[in-house]
Formats: structure tokens, sequence, C-alpha cells
């Protein structure tokens, strides 16, 4: 495909088919450690791809990964998609659980569109709160001008104005903080032995089944909250390996 066909347009509808959002772009600079894409040349643009919500569910639910029984299916279906997208437009594709050492995920985002830190080490975003994930990152050749056709505003990218409030700084209560059953969050830190050893009693059955409670109480975003089966999904994930 040519470079100039690499728009936000082409990469939208493709990811549709799978319930995948754009979820903004980034020019590399010097410093950025980034693998050369198979003509060799180095990407002129890398477009973040995720997920908002449930919206992805139905899709991957129906693949074939979600049944298979083999382990870490949510990751192989994310690679299956994010290698056939990549092959097809002369790019590479990048993912947040491929090392160590792993791909800094978290940075490229703030360089995609208005994320932050948030109180639950996640970062929150000022419409989907913490209902969003990233799956995968495209490296793509040309440039963020041509990736968006020119266009000044695309739909989020490191030209994008970030958001200038500090969203958990100025909730009031900050309920997050005060919903979690054993206080596994500070504020600044997550203590990992407090919530695994929870999951694995009889008290962290609300959780388990329903999502991090601290997590569903951020009134940001929260019409985009995950469904119970969804949020159910990545907690016996987290708590099969802690």
């Amino acid at each position: 495909m040519a470079i100039q066909a690499i728009t936000q347009q082409v990469l939208e509808t493709a990811l549709a088919a799978h319930g995948l959002r754009l979820r903004g772009c980034w020019q590399p600079q010097d410093g950025d450690t980034l693998p050369a894409l198979p003509d060799g040349s180095q990407p002129g643009v890398v477009w973040m791809v995720g997920v908002v919500g449930s919206a992805f569910w139905p899709y991957f639910k129906a693949s074939a990964f979600y049944s298979d029984g083999l382990p870490d299916p949510l990751d192989r279906w994310s690679r299956a998609i994010g290698e056939d997208l990549a092959a097809r437009l002369g790019g590479v594709a990048l993912f947040p659980f491929d090392g160590p050492p792993y791909h800094p995920f978290q940075r490229w985002a703030d360089r995609a569109e208005a994320t932050q830190a948030s109180r639950m080490m996640l970062r929150i975003h000022p419409a989907h709160g913490l209902w969003h994930a990233y799956r995968f990152a495209l490296a793509l050749p040309g440039s963020v001008a041509s990736a968006n056709n020119g266009s000044i505003t695309p739909v989020q990218s490191a030209s994008a104005a970030p958001c200038v409030t500090n969203l958990c700084a100025s909730c009031s209560g900050q309920p997050c903080l005060q919903a979690c059953p054993v206080q596994a969050y500070t504020g600044e830190a997550f203590v990992l032995q407090a919530c695994a050893g929870h999951l694995h009693s009889g008290q962290g059955e609300a959780c388990m089944q329903g999502g991090c409670l601290a997590r569903r109480a951020c009134p940001v975003g929260a019409g985009q909250r995950y469904t119970p089966e969804h949020a159910a999904f990545h907690m016996q994930a987290f708590a099969s390996r802690h």
C-alpha cells in the first residue's frame, strides 16, 4: 500500500472490524527505540491502538482465541490483528506485553492523547476515565501529517492540546482511595500483596466478579465502565499471575 494511502480512515475502518479504536499518533524523535520497517527505513509515525469501554469484547469473545484454552488469549488475539495489519501497511506492530525490556506504552500514550497519571497507577483519560487500554502500536511509514491525510486535527495526536486539569487532584473526596477493602492503593503506590491476598480470600468475590472496586469508584468516564464479564476476565487473569 502506498504511503499516502495509510490514512486515519484506512486504519479506523480496519480496526472497527475488531471493535478496536485508534488512540492517537505521534512522530518518532531521536532517542526513541523503534525497530526498522520491513523495507529498512525508519518509522515516520506511530499510531496507538486500543480499546474504550467494552466495545471490543463481543469481537474478542467470538474469536477462536477466547475459547481455545491456551494461555493469554487476549494478548494472542491482539498480536494476530496487529501483525496482520502491520504486514498489510508495510509497518511493524509493537505490543505492551513483549519484554523485558518492555516498550514504554504509558509514555507513548501521553504523546498521542491527553492521558495523565491517576491515583490508581493507571493512565486516566478526560473522557474515558480508567476504562480504556492500549493493545498495540503500529509503527508505519509516512508522517503524522500524511497519516492524517494532511488534516490539522486528527482523532488525537501529539499536537493535540493536553488536558490542563489534574483530574485526580480536582476530584472531590477521591473515592477510589476509599473504596478498596484492603487499601491497596495509597495514591502514590500499589500494594500488590494486599490486593492479591484479598482476591484469593473469600472476601474478594465482589472484585473478582465485577472488577476492582477502587477502579469502579472513579467518577470519570463512568458510563464506559467495563461490563461485569469483561471486568471479571481481567481480574481472573490478574489473580492467576499473583
